[in-house]
């Protein structure tokens, strides 16, 4: 990290974002490392597993909307204070009265999808404070707040076998209300902070196709990332019979590596430029993910190839918002959570599309080999849209930033 780096934006506003990203995220996905304890409780199909895994990150996407608003609204931290409310207030009532049925896990989904929201406020609380030649260190670094992920997936099947998967959500709530204090008394608002916009000026973001390809771009890395996540412990404990234990180290040891090198692809899209990092991140996700679609013999082989997948499409994460704040700076708050929405809607459809294949076919090569699919397409799209980006927001002369 660069002195220059250290100077610049606000310390202590930055490593807030990160920690409130971090347990958000780490609520967001409790479902997948909870959900062989889980599926066994309540007797759940393949498809329903995917499902249940897959509802929360469907909500959190369409709340990422709704969070961008409320940021450009109220500000980001007090729209993450709001954020970190709900999601206590709802962990809580799941510890203290329990749940007891498939169709109780998809509405308990449906409010932990609160804690996927925070991507929206959390990004632009830390993005407002950094200069441009720094966003993708800075979001990178906020951003890496998704190793919650791995957290959730090392402890919480653990956690389950020793008190109960139930007891899991109150034990939860202790960092949380920690992280919550600390983000109450560190993070500050930035100087540089648009002002509100109208719903008008929201929609007219969509009509610029700049907008429509860096959904359609995240919704392969982040999609990606978050899908696996959420769907790993259940597909090693089915695929290689490793139990829920096993199957949680397995997955964190994959999350971990894709959380945690998201701020070196946002230092490397800044070295290099954001384009040239994500195409690169793109090949070597799309040739993983069709590997690991063949299920190879060992379980040591698949985690290889997931670690792989994920270190790629994690660093294609940074890369992706090393060059978001470049084109929408002023827009940054309604661009976060649209971007972020497309991330969650392309993690709630590799994740139930995995279910369904293994229901439907008996393999999960499907889901793997289509997702490996979308990788190319946005390849290909981005091959198709560099040179008008070089030429026109993203010149030398008119920002700092490499694109």
């Amino acid at each position: 990290m660069s002195k220059g780096f250290m100077k610049a934006g606000h310390m202590p506003t930055l490593l807030s974002a990160f920690l409130y990203f971090d347990l958000a995220f780490m609520v967001w996905v409790l479902l997948g490392p909870l959900g062989v304890q889980i599926a066994a409780s309540l007797h759940l199909s393949p498809a329903q597993k995917g499902l249940m895994v897959a509802t929360p990150i469907l909500s959190g996407a369409l709340l990422r909307v709704v969070m961008g608003l409320l940021v450009d609204q109220v500000k980001p931290k007090l729209a993450g204070t709001i954020g970190q409310l709900i999601i206590i207030i709802v962990l809580f009532i799941a510890w203290r009265m329990g749940v007891h049925s498939y169709l109780q896990t998809l509405i308990l989904g449906m409010f932990l999808g609160v804690a996927g929201a925070s991507f929206a406020a959390a990004l632009p609380l830390a993005s407002r404070w950094y200069p441009a030649e720094h966003q993708g260190t800075a979001m990178g670094i906020a951003g890496a707040g998704n190793s919650g992920t791995a957290l959730a997936a090392l402890v919480a099947p653990s956690l389950a076998i020793a008190y109960g998967w139930t007891n899991v959500f109150g034990l939860a709530l202790i960092p949380l209300i920690t992280v919550f204090i600390i983000y109450i008394t560190l993070a500050k608002y930035s100087p540089d902070c648009p002002p509100s916009k109208s719903l008008a000026e929201f929609a007219a973001v969509l009509k610029d196709q700049d907008a429509w390809w860096f959904m359609f771009f995240y919704s392969v890395t982040f999609g990606g990332f978050v899908g696996l996540a959420s769907s790993l412990t259940i597909y090693f404990n089915t695929q290689y019979q490793l139990d829920a234990k096993t199957a949680g180290f397995f997955t964190a040891a994959c999350v971990f590596a894709g959380s945690m090198v998201r701020p070196i692809g946002g230092n490397i899209a800044d070295r290099i430029g954001g384009v040239k990092s994500l195409s690169g991140m793109y090949v070597v996700a799309a040739l993983s993910l069709f590997t690991v679609s063949f299920a190879p013999d060992s379980a040591w082989t698949a985690l290889a190839m997931f670690v792989v997948a994920m270190l790629s499409l994690g660093m294609g994460n940074g890369a992706v918002f090393q060059l978001v704040p470049q084109r929408f700076r002023k827009e940054i708050g309604v661009m976060t959570g649209l971007v972020g929405m497309a991330g969650g809607i392309g993690g709630f459809y590799l994740a139930s599309s995995l279910g369904y294949s293994k229901q439907m076919t008996g393999s999960y090569q499907i889901g793997f080999l289509i997702f490996a699919a979308l990788v190319i397409v946005a390849l290909i799209g981005l091959s198709g849209v560099k040179s008008r980006w070089r030429t026109t927001w993203g010149a030398s002369h008119l920002t700092a930033a490499k694109i």
